[in-house]
């Protein structure tokens, strides 16, 4: 299925609601995206912390310490993958 969509003056775009709730892609959520093959790809991030009590660990950090050292460590990935 293919959509159009407008590119606002700053750079944005909708994702068409269908394509969102396919993804999970709600308020909020993070995703990653990338140029490939002369075109985006947008692709949802498992939150972190969704993950609950699952990892028994010892961690001194906030749940926003946390949640953003795994973004940084996802960019750095992302970045490491396309260069």
């Amino acid at each position: 299925m293919v959509y159009t969509v407008s590119i606002t003056s700053q750079g944005q775009i909708s994702i068409p609601a269908k394509f969102r709730r396919q993804l999970g892609l709600n308020k909020g959520r993070k995703a990653l995206v990338s140029l490939e093959d002369k075109g985006l790809v947008i692709k949802p991030i498992k939150d972190f912390l969704e993950l609950g009590g699952s990892l028994k660990t010892n961690i001194k950090a906030t749940p926003r310490q946390i949640r953003e050292s795994f973004e940084q460590y996802l960019a750095d990935e992302a970045v490491k993958n396309t260069g």
